[in-house]
């Protein structure tokens, strides 16, 4: 029965102050949302790839067969075998398809010929590889394909056409969808009936089957797995085999280095949760002070008064955590932008994620309550009431002394009123201080690894408005070749032709002829990566981490992954042995280019030639003038060299067997800002929110006091000053803690990322902020402050005189 006036009290405490109420559970909602994701995030930087491979049952084994449908059922009987997915009818073609300009840009879509894995697949699901479809419907349909995406939004658009090479008839297939597979077990993707029509003549009949096994955590396992596939089918009828693991080391290595930056935003996230929920909880015991003393004069117990603000709080805040949970909906959009940085398909947050977060919101709001409520109610009733009118003497009447005189005097009243008013309640203060720091640590953090992205962009797509030639005697990834039967001029043929072209085109600046290629070094784990330029190519705009661009023959630059696989520094010579051939070069810089932590050496390729004798120009780099359009000036180069082309060349819009393009943003690098941008701005929300809390906290603690000022003639617009103020001091303060506090965290996690890339980072990455930027993000601490103020400060210039008077 004691527990019943505890009730009834916290009920009419409930109706009462619904303002409170609805704060608390406000707070608690976007708190518990808020760290829902911060901790979602946390987790499935762990290890994201495995995250995604759980979540869509990747396939721990491709196999490419020729067995009977019968024979591959049996396989599935297999002891080790947990899930099976197949047959599914395969083969490989050659394809033109139509590729948009990068983002950004402006002309027409280029034609791009590759070859590509197709299987035969009635619908994304399935034990195994359950694919997920990112846009459009699956095929269901006669010439209709699904195409791999890698995640990031590049490549084919619905609706291209895709035209098949090689096959009778060249059957014409239109992209209807994009879909991503963990472990990419193929490139497209037709109805099963389909691939009958796209196999050339005298391809045998191959069949696609998907395994997971007990055991596939090593290589040696899966070998081991393949092993016992291999014997269960007749001999020879195991075409190939891929192990998940290769995919995974290829896609943690592009993983790394998006983590450390995900991780710095959860915990951000996270700790300016927790710090608001135990504001706004001790700031509506603190402001319920004077009731508990109305009620211990009722005769309320201590344990009774404690009991009431538990259930005061825990009400409010349990609506709240509830709303929360659902409300990490909205998560889902901003956990595919993190899956398209990852490449992983899908990210979701965990079941126990949605159940942790909303019992530690309620725990900690109800742990708050407890320890302010216990020391509350050891008060007398009389000490709590007169607490409860206002902060004690010590707090706040010196700063309203100081600002009472020159040179602050001379501010309006109602300012230096405001300036003052945080000094009444520093413990509130202190904990809005730090919220609004971690707010502005996250602006200034976001600005700056947003322009670091932006660099490491334009660093890797070497000097900006530069155009790329490629030639078909040297044929590089997406160059466009000649149908069949068709012979190519002789290389010597095709550079004088190009060469010719660049000199007669208008804007043309610099260019040089690029050859690249992979070889063994003895001594490098990895192949070398091999890039010469037949003349300077000083201008092509390769970052420098150390050292100097090459200079002549015998000097060669290197990236980081060569470094640190040689144990070479810059300023060595060093000799490199591929096979019966040996070069000695002098280091003359470090560049940045990560290669994915693959070595490559750059230098002439007269010098490169002494090592790999084949090395032959595969492109041309072009700089072009200023005021030249890079879009309009390839749309015109490759209508010039296209009057080199053969009849009968593969086309679907315009013909050259020179492909032409732009260097230009990647959209990997618009996804990463979008997702800076987007954390960011969900942080700086919940810092104002705490700003929000604070103020309407302080606003209906002096409400009597409010009414007062209006009563002597305060207006509207000075009562909105005054409440403005009492919280742009402390923004103004924090902004100016958060710029070396963000500075510092961005010059620490860029580091940590390119070190996870395998790379070091040129000077220009990380020195980013431009001081007329650090004066805006300056301000941001009084943004945040400004903006969590005007709502409660547009409620009090409203307040009636006479009711602020009679207000509790």
């Amino acid at each position: 029965m004691r527990a019943i006036p505890a009730v009834r009290a916290a009920r009419g405490g409930l109706s009462g102050r619904r303002m409170q109420a609805i704060v608390i559970g406000l707070v608690v909602l976007v708190a518990t949302a808020a760290s829902t994701l911060a901790l979602g995030l946390l987790v499935d930087s762990n290890a994201p790839f495995d995250h995604a491979f759980t979540a869509q049952h990747g396939s721990q084994v491709t196999a490419t067969t020729s067995a009977s449908a019968a024979q591959l059922a049996a396989t599935t009987r297999l002891p080790g075998v947990t899930a099976a997915a197949g047959p599914f009818p395969q083969t490989t073609v050659t394809a033109t398809m139509l590729v948009p300009p990068p983002p950004g840009q402006s002309g027409p879509s280029l034609p791009l010929q590759q070859q590509m894995t197709v299987a035969g697949r009635a619908s994304p699901g399935g034990p195994v590889d359950d694919l997920t479809l990112t846009s459009g419907h699956w095929a269901t349909q006669p010439g209709q394909v699904v195409l791999l995406t890698d995640g990031q939004g590049a490549g084919v658009a619905i609706g291209s056409p895709v035209t098949v090479t090689g096959v009778p008839g060249s059957p014409p297939l239109t992209v209807v969808g994009l879909a991503t597979s963990i472990t990419r077990t193929a490139q497209a993707w037709v109805a099963p009936a389909e691939i009958a029509a796209l196999r050339a003549p005298g391809s045998p009949d191959m069949a696609q089957m998907l395994y997971r096994f007990a055991s596939a955590g090593t290589t040696a396992q899966v070998n081991a797995d393949i092993a016992e596939v291999r014997a269960a089918l007749p001999p020879g009828a195991l075409i190939g085999a891929q192990s998940w693991l290769t995919v995974k080391a290829q896609a943690t290595g592009s993983i790394a280095p998006w983590v450390p930056f995900l991780v710095t935003f959860g915990v951000i996230g996270l700790v300016m949760s927790v710090l608001i929920v135990a504001n706004v909880v001790s700031g509506a015991v603190v402001a319920g002070t004077r009731r508990i003393g109305v009620l211990k004069s009722l005769g309320f117990s201590p344990g009774q008064v404690v009991a009431t603000y538990i259930i005061l709080v825990a009400v409010p805040a349990l609506a709240g955590c509830l709303a929360g949970v659902a409300g990490n909906l909205l998560s889902v959009p901003l956990l595919g932008q993190t899956a398209r940085v990852y490449g992983v398909g899908a990210l979701a947050v965990p079941v126990w994620v949605d159940v942790a977060v909303p019992l530690a919101m309620l725990g900690l709001a109800s742990l708050t309550t407890l320890l302010l409520a216990l020391r509350a109610g050891r008060m007398s009733a009389v000490q709590a009431i007169a607490t409860g009118r206002a902060p004690r003497p010590a707090h706040g009447y010196a700063a309203h002394r100081l600002l009472g005189r020159d040179p602050w005097a001379r501010l309006p009243r109602p300012v230096t009123i405001g300036l003052a008013g945080p000094f009444a309640r520093p413990s509130r203060t202190a904990i809005t201080l730090a919220a609004i720091v971690f707010g502005a640590i996250a602006v200034t953090f976001g600005a700056g690894l947003a322009a670091s992205a932006a660099r490491v962009n334009n660093d890797l797509n070497l000097t900006p408005e530069q155009v790329l030639v490629n030639i078909p005697g040297a044929p590089a990834p997406g160059s466009v070749t000649p149908g069949p039967g068709l012979q190519l001029p002789s290389l010597a043929a095709q550079e004088r032709g190009v060469v010719a072209a660049l000199r007669a085109q208008p804007g043309t600046l610099h260019y040089v002829a690029q050859a690249d290629d992979d070889v063994n070094v003895t001594g490098v784990a990895d192949r070398l990566t091999l890039t010469g330029f037949g003349g300077d190519a000083s201008w092509t705009g390769y970052a420098m981490i150390t050292g100097h661009w090459y200079a002549g023959p015998g000097q060669a630059d290197v990236n980081t992954a060569f470094l640190t696989q040689t144990g070479a520094k810059v300023g060595d010579t060093y000799t490199l042995t591929s096979g019966p051939r040996h070069l000695t070069v002098k280091i003359a810089g470090e560049v940045f280019q990560p290669r994915d932590g693959r070595p490559e050496i750059i230098a002439a390729t007269a010098t490169l030639a002494t090592l790999d004798p084949g090395l032959a120009p595969g492109q041309y780099d072009v700089a072009l003038t200023s005021g030249t359009n890079a879009q309009a000036y390839a749309t015109a180069l490759s209508a010039t060299l296209g009057h080199h082309a053969l009849p009968g060349c593969v086309q679907t819009a315009g013909c050259s067997l020179y492909n032409v393009s732009t260097s230009g943003s990647s959209s990997q690098q618009l996804v990463i800002i979008g997702l800076i941008a987007t954390l960011t701005l969900l942080l700086v929300a919940v810092a104002a929110l705490g700003v929000l809390n604070t103020v309407v906290l302080q606003t209906r603690e002096r409400v009597h006091d409010l009414g007062v000022f209006k009563a002597v003639g305060m207006t509207p617009r000075q009562t909105i000053a005054m409440v403005v103020c009492s919280v742009a001091g402390i923004g103004l303060v924090a902004g100016l803690i958060a710029i070396p506090a963000g500075v510092a965290l961005h010059h620490y996690v860029v580091p940590v990322m390119g070190n996870a890339g395998q790379t070091a980072l040129p000077a220009s990455v990380l020195t980013v902020y431009q001081p007329w930027e650090l004066v805006l993000l300056a301000v941001s601490g009084l943004a945040i402050a400004v903006a969590g103020a005007l709502l409660p400060a547009s409620w009090a210039a409203r307040a009636r005189t006479a009711s602020a008077l009679r207000a509790e």
